[in-house]
């Protein structure tokens, strides 16, 4: 479970991410496909194409936070 303050927004890339991609190749996909800024402190969720791994990019000044999430035997809803 997640706490967030009300000023933070979550971002979902349309599609499948390449999940080899690491953070710098994140943060360019969130800088030039979703035109957004990849420091902004907002998340950043990423999916594959089985759906069945997540990766949630955070970035604040102070550098980047990058979180990896394996779904297991099930997929990911993304609707």
């Amino acid at each position: 479970m997640l706490s967030l303050p009300p000023s933070v927004r979550i971002f979902l890339a349309r599609g499948n991410t390449d999940m080899r991609k690491q953070i710098d190749s994140l943060a360019g996909l969130v800088a030039h496909v979703l035109e957004e800024d990849p420091m902004s402190g907002h998340l950043f969720v990423f999916c594959n194409r089985a759906r069945s791994h997540l990766k949630i990019l955070s970035g604040k000044r102070a550098g980047h936070l990058a979180a990896a999430e394996a779904a297991g035997a099930r997929s990911v809803r993304m609707a």
